[in-house]
């Protein structure tokens, strides 16, 4: 046994109590990022998820083959 007292309770620091020193963080936490969720197009927003097959020609293929009296 010592001869010194044991200090009272109000001086120990409790659990979890700032020490004045920081501490060291390993990894930056992440941050919240606040976007309009609508300005990005999802995988399932497309016709080819929705079954569509996409053509096999283009639109401009279809404006050359279209007759005369369609206008245009």
């Amino acid at each position: 046994m010592t001869d010194q007292p044991t200090p009272p309770a109000a001086d120990k620091p409790h659990p979890g109590a700032p020490t004045g020193a920081a501490e060291p963080t390993g990894a930056a936490k992440p941050k919240l990022v606040f976007t309009d969720p609508f300005a990005q197009q999802t995988s399932d927003d497309t016709d080819e998820a929705w079954g569509e097959r996409s053509p096999a020609r283009g639109l401009d293929w279809y404006l050359e083959q279209r007759p005369p009296h369609h206008g245009g």
